[in-house]
């Protein structure tokens, strides 16, 4: 059942998760059949605000008893193969079963978690859901194109860095309004492909991606 770096549960119940949680826990589900036939529902519980000492643990369920918890990125041993578990600095990154030959898929997320209802709106309102998937696509190349140039410009005026390498002057300028507007946006935008779990590491993995 347990992989190294992963603790063995102590059996409370999953608790209930609560509206104020929203977007600060994340919850998925996933029906496994035991070895003797009996039907099992495994449930993966992060809380990205981490414990007492601020770690981010993802913990494991069985049937809604603990069953066993791990840092991240977390691999629990289950029937038939493995859940893997990564969070990015803006939810999760993934939350997948893989069995033992090499198939996945993701967990389904709860319906009370943001997740659970941005797949629910998915499923309801398909063309306003692709429509949100798409704006937030074109915010993070936009937000790549005019803001690495002026990072780059910026990091290349520190002392030690122009006088080995040299100093670099973006072609774009932008008033700070509109870069703390584009911060903004990048963030939201980042925010609701997690929802999702899209994730690629050029446009999710920026300046302000602070997941494993």
């Amino acid at each position: 059942m347990l992989k190294r770096s992963v603790k063995p549960g102590d059996g409370h119940p999953l608790p209930r998760f609560r509206w104020w949680q929203l977007f600060s826990r994340s919850v998925f589900h996933l029906g496994l059949v035991s070895p003797d036939g009996s039907r099992q529902t495994w449930t993966v519980d992060v809380r990205h605000g981490g414990d007492s000492n601020g770690i981010v643990l993802a913990k494991l369920y069985r049937d809604g008893v603990h069953e066993a918890t791990s840092k991240l990125p977390a691999k629990f041993i289950v029937p038939g193969g493995r859940i893997e578990v990564v969070v990015s600095g803006f939810g999760i990154k993934r939350c997948h079963y893989v069995t033992q030959d090499g198939a996945e898929r993701q967990l389904a997320p709860d319906p009370a978690s943001a997740e659970g209802r941005r797949a629910r709106l998915d499923r309801t309102h398909p063309v306003v859901s692709r429509t949100m998937g798409t704006m937030s696509l074109i915010i993070l190349v936009v937000a790549l194109v005019l803001g690495v140039p002026q990072i780059i410009d910026e990091t290349s005026h520190i002392p030690p860095i122009a006088d080995n390498i040299g100093t670099f002057t973006s072609p774009v300028r932008l008033p700070a309004w509109a870069n703390i507007s584009l911060v903004v946006a990048t963030l939201l935008a980042s925010t609701e492909r997690a929802l999702r779990l899209r994730y690629n590491w050029v446009l999710d993995g920026g300046l302000f991606d602070g997941g494993e």
